[in-house]
């Protein structure tokens, strides 16, 4: 099988299938993909007022037909399943020409589909034959390496990422524009060339920190400059020497964020458990303090065992209690019930935090 590449952080130029085959099989955590979309263009795109429109028309982007594009995409997908880690996972965009096929090739390999994600453009570009609906998206394939793979996914840090609350499917992100649009001579340097945005959202929700990310189809770098920038590792493997050449520069510019604490909300469940009745027990809340809501409609007093106890002798836990004083079937009471304390109102859940920044606490995760 020749030599297998284990250096991780590194560009390799060729083509695509050959380079994955010296790849060592498990030792990728996710793999990013953007394969060409095989446009089947029948010529050039022309402008109502007859200028050119800067359209997909590469050589990387010809086949024969769709049985030789079928052939290539089972290719590299084989490879790209072999040098997966048991629970990576893998992500494929495309357009209607290419993702269709793309999804079935997916399934018949046994990787197992977790969503399809929509990419909404807010700035897509316009029909200009007049003749279809705009192609305002793209779409998003999300697949472990298999049904038992125990994948990584970030809910909180996408549930922050949103406001908080929970990530949909549908995701609106411009395309790449300004600034950010690398150049050659004044144009264009990739005619498909990914928004740092996109990429960001999936690395945080589907990888961690020094998790390695295989990149098949390169280009210029945008995964690699943000795998760098949220200190992931990444192997780019990319045909063209010119883009190898472009993503080098640019991913060389990117400085990594300093501190793994400013990336990404961490996994509740990843933190140590603070059970409501240590705050009692380490004299933080005492019996008969008094604990209410935001708009302070409910309280209720705190006991010594932990539970809470209204005016109307309504007992329950901090999560029980609070959901029935609001007809609800369920609550978090550490972000519903507050304490005053010198004159201003306390989340309690901010004495549970310092408590597991103090390391004073089981290590026991929730």
């Amino acid at each position: 099988m020749g030599t297998q590449i284990v250096k991780t952080n590194v560009i390799e130029c060729g083509e695509c299938t050959e380079k994955l085959a010296k790849l060592a099989s498990g030792s990728v955590d996710l793999v990013f993909a953007d394969p060409p979309y095989n446009l089947q263009l029948g010529g050039a795109l022309l402008r109502p007022d007859h200028t050119h429109v800067d359209a997909v028309d590469e050589d990387w982007d010809q086949f024969d037909s769709l049985a030789a594009y079928d052939a290539f995409s089972r290719g590299w997908l084989t490879e790209a399943r072999r040098v997966l880690k048991p629970d990576g996972a893998i992500w494929v965009i495309g357009s209607y020409h290419n993702i269709f096929r793309i999804g079935a090739i997916l399934q018949d390999l046994d990787f197992w589909i977790l969503n399809d994600v929509i990419w909404r453009k807010t700035n897509p570009m316009p029909n200009f034959r007049g003749r279809r609906f705009t192609n305002a998206h793209e779409t998003l394939i999300w697949a472990a390496k298999s049904q038992k793979s125990r994948y990584t996914f970030n809910y909180e840090a996408m549930k922050t990422l949103n406001e908080d609350v929970q990530m949909r499917s549908d995701w609106e992100l411009p395309i790449c524009t300004g600034a950010e649009r690398l150049k050659n001579a004044g144009k264009k340097a990739h005619p498909t060339q990914k928004p740092e945005s996109l990429l960001s959202r999936i690395l945080l929700a589907s990888t961690n920190c020094d998790d390695v990310i295989l990149d098949p189809f390169f280009g210029t770098g945008t995964t690699g400059a943000v795998a760098k920038r949220l200190r992931r590792n990444f192997i780019g493997i990319e045909q063209d020497s010119s883009y190898v050449k472009l993503a080098r520069k640019r991913i060389a510019a990117i400085s990594p964020i300093g501190s793994s604490d400013l990336l990404a909300t961490l996994p509740k469940r990843a933190k140590p458990k603070v059970p409501f009745g240590t705050l009692i027990e380490r004299g933080i809340l005492r019996p008969g303090d008094r604990l209410f809501d935001v708009r302070r409609r409910f309280s209720a007093q705190v006991r010594v065992d932990g539970s809470l106890v209204t005016a109307n002798q309504e007992i329950g836990s901090i999560h029980t209690l609070g959901a029935k004083l609001q007809s609800l079937p369920s609550c978090n009471g550490w972000t519903f019930w507050h304490v005053e304390r010198n004159g201003t109102d306390v989340l309690i859940d901010s004495f549970r935090e310092e408590l597991r920044k103090s390391g004073d606490v089981c290590n026991k995760p929730e």
